[in-house]
């Protein structure tokens, strides 16, 4: 099953930007979010593949609408929510 983020051949997305960009964070919270997805990884809150079908299956929309790094928040969030180490719209606020 094809999800959202599989658009190999799907016309209407653009050209690719190939500008050489060497930074590899825009904002300071991007930055955050990698160290908070590493640290929950290494503390075995969730795994590469689990991490990966959360971002897989946002919404269409809220996938297309988001940055890079706001899908992995997303992804963070859903996850964090979906092993019960938060609870359901604890984050919402």
């Amino acid at each position: 099953m094809a999800r959202i983020n599989d658009v190999g051949g799907t016309q209407g997305f653009g050209a690719i930007d190939t500008t050489d960009d060497t930074e590899p964070f825009h904002a300071d919270w991007e930055a955050r979010v990698v160290g908070l997805f590493n640290t929950l990884r290494a503390q075995g809150v969730f795994n590469t593949n689990e991490f990966r079908d959360a971002i897989e299956s946002m919404p269409p929309a809220e996938y297309l609408a988001a940055s890079y790094y706001e899908r992995w928040f997303t992804a963070i969030c859903a996850l964090l929510e979906r092993k019960g180490v938060i609870g359901p719209g604890e984050l919402d606020d």
